[in-house]
């Protein structure tokens, strides 16, 4: 699927609501099963975003690795409700989108299901996301080459927490749109990330 029409769904689709108010959507097409996450809601996201303290995070592996505070609450809060889509019998592909604050949320499912599902094909979309994991902590770039953050170039979401604070994003970084073109938070606004994919015909 092209990664305007993976965005314009995620942007689109009717998600379910659960604690903290952490919002995902799935479809199951044929053997493959898409996870949505959706972008900040209201304040207490926000309250998420900044708190960004790194925390220890070893519950699903061997080596632990540390991650943002804030998105890993939230993360934890929908993960119960992911774990039974993802361990349906017959899956073959799992693609997991997200945009702002849904695309970290979108990094962290896709953590959880290369080592829940490694039987399966996983890609991850992180759309307008923020930093999410402490660059320290995965030195492993083959474990993160399924994962794709796309970046508007000014989008000053993508460029959160600062790297000065140890965070990077992992996966590949697809920047689109032009230096200058748009204001910093109006390279955020889910228009203008649609606009550009579709300039490049993405």
């Amino acid at each position: 699927m092209k990664l305007e029409s993976l965005f314009n769904r995620c942007i689109n689709i009717d998600y379910i609501n659960v604690e903290n108010e952490v919002s995902y959507a799935y479809e199951k097409i044929g053997k493959g099963l898409y996870l949505y996450f959706e972008q900040s809601r209201g304040k207490r996201d926000w309250a998420v975003n900044l708190d960004f303290p790194i925390k220890r995070y070893e519950r699903t592996r061997k080596q632990p690795y540390l991650a943002h505070r804030g998105f890993l609450k939230s993360w934890l809060s929908v993960e119960k409700y992911i774990y039974p889509l993802i361990m349906q019998k017959g899956l073959e592909e799992i693609i997991i989108t997200g945009y702002s604050h849904g695309g970290a949320l979108a990094v962290l499912c896709y953590e959880y299901c290369i080592h829940n599902r490694n039987d399966c094909k996983i890609t991850g979309y992180g759309f307008g996301a923020p930093r999410v994991i402490w660059s320290l902590s995965r030195k492993n770039r083959d474990f993160w080459s399924g994962l794709t953050v796309i970046r508007n170039i000014n989008d000053i979401v993508t460029h959160l927490p600062p790297a000065i604070f140890g965070y990077k994003h992992m996966g590949k970084l697809i920047e689109i749109g032009k230096r200058g073109k748009y204001s910093v938070t109006d390279a955020h606004k889910k228009e203008n990330i649609l606009k550009e994919l579709q300039i490049l015909g993405l």
